[in-house]
């Protein structure tokens, strides 16, 4: 059994093929921006606190346009809802740009990340509600892991690259690269079908309150754009064990086991070197990760699916505690590659339940508040990374959060035991589905119609 990366879906669907060529430039552009304003923030503050408000400056905006664009995302064409995106995604790159040249402002490395995190939930989301259409339910885990795959390898070349440019063409260069990255996202897009908005009642797979993922089904009415919409998503969620497992768990880790935040004062002082070695602390969880990504031929024979998430956060946890205490560079970045490793795998099981967890008219709405915890989690931890590193220092921002991940994983793990003893039905056991959409049809009756999860 090959557990090298899992190509099959790219030789299936030529418009995964466009979906991932667009991924890939942008992400490249996007993870320049990612070193870009934070090293422009601390060059202009030496604060990494302040480092720590832009990202919070993300949070709220990230958080509304996941929600809302999960509603968009089931009532709109999903491709044109891309180009839209991008194109204002450009445009705030460039307005970067422009500010670099022009002193720099600092209220700008506030407002235009924040519109871009506002839209880059509903790119995601939309990129993720696709893929069950363009590949098929069985090649959902392999399709993540490609996806994470382009991710990390963007994650590893776009912070060393950044390194590079900061230190000769500037962080100008970089904003112009990422708007140009943008156009690029655009153009493979525009050579995909159009991507309707589905009907509600489109059969789809759904996450049992039993502990068995298996096929969904839910009622005819198309979803409307708005709040009402939004909040039958989060109901599902709330209802639903392993969906929410998937949350909470994301929610610790990123919170408490992310100090990207003091990566610019740690290259500087723990680490005594520049922007290179800034660059290195970017790119080594992204470089685990890849490795993750590349070898992960195997995780579609997972079948405890939660589980290998908790397992997961708890490697991440430790990784990042160790990295705290250790001083030399290369062991630091050897850590970071674990705590990378680690986080892939965790992506893909978490993301191939989110994506089984109900019929495509729902889809936008979970990949919504998914988009929601993954890009919100890290600006939370970059406030609480560099608050604590405030008050009391790195090393013990650092070490602490990762305790309090592996402590937080625990608690998730004993809290919510229908999400670590989830079992997926998909592949080998197609009569526990039948039986698990009757039941869930049941109760949907019982609830008086409408979908709500279980």
């Amino acid at each position: 059994m090959s557990i090298l990366l899992d190509l099959t879906p790219l030789r299936r669907s030529r418009d995964y093929r466009a979906l991932i060529t667009g991924l890939g430039v942008s992400v490249l552009g996007n993870q320049l921006t990612t070193v870009a304003v934070p090293f422009q923030v601390y060059a202009i503050t030496r604060s990494s606190l302040v480092v720590g408000l832009v990202s919070l400056a993300q949070l709220f905006p990230l958080i509304f346009g996941s929600l809302l664009g999960g509603s968009l995302i089931d009532a709109m064409d999903r491709r044109k809802i891309l180009i839209v995106v991008e194109s204002i995604g450009a445009l705030c790159s460039a307005a970067l740009a422009l500010n670099a040249d022009a002193g720099p402002a600092l209220w700008p490395l506030f407002v235009f990340p924040a519109i871009t995190a506002a839209l880059s939930g509903m790119d995601s989301s939309a990129r993720n509600a696709m893929l069950p259409g363009l590949v098929g339910m069985e090649m959902l885990p392999a399709s993540n892991a490609i996806f994470q795959s382009l991710f990390q390898t963007g994650a590893i070349v776009g912070p060393a690259v950044a390194g590079l440019l900061l230190a000769g063409a500037g962080v100008h260069f970089i904003y112009w690269i990422d708007a140009v990255s943008y156009l690029v996202a655009i153009a493979a897009v525009l050579t995909m079908s159009p991507q309707p908005a589905p009907n509600a009642g489109v059969m789809g797979a759904g996450v049992m309150g039993a502990g068995v993922m298996g096929a969904g089904v839910m009622g005819s009415a198309p979803a409307r754009p708005g709040l009402r919409s939004t909040i039958d998503g989060l109901k599902f969620v709330r209802r639903s064990q392993p969906v929410l497992g998937a949350y909470v768990i994301d929610v610790n880790a990123m919170v408490f086991g992310m100090p990207r935040a003091l990566f610019p004062a740690l290259a500087a002082t723990a680490f005594g070197g520049g922007t290179t070695t800034l660059g290195l602390l970017y790119a080594a969880p992204g470089a685990g990760a890849l490795i993750g990504a590349l070898t992960s031929g195997w995780v579609g024979r997972v079948r405890r699916q939660g589980l290998a998430v908790v397992v997961a956060v708890l490697v991440w946890g430790a990784a990042i505690a160790g990295f705290g205490v250790a001083h030399w560079l290369a062991l630091a970045l050897l850590l970071l590659a674990v705590a990378g490793w680690a986080d892939v795998l965790s992506a893909v099981f978490r993301n191939t339940i989110i994506q089984f967890a109900g019929p495509d008219g729902m889809r936008g709405r979970l990949m919504g508040v998914q988009m929601a915890v993954v890009a919100g989690g890290p600006r939370l931890g970059d406030l609480e990374a560099g608050a604590v590193a405030t008050a009391f220092g790195d090393t013990v921002s650092v070490v602490s959060g990762g305790l309090a991940c592996v402590a937080g994983a625990l608690v998730c793990a004993w809290a919510l035991p229908g999400f670590t003893r989830m079992r997926s039905a998909l592949h080998e056991r197609p009569e526990v589905a039948e039986a698990a959409v009757s039941a869930e049809l049941a109760l949907i009756t019982a609830d008086g119609g409408g979908y709500q999860g279980v």
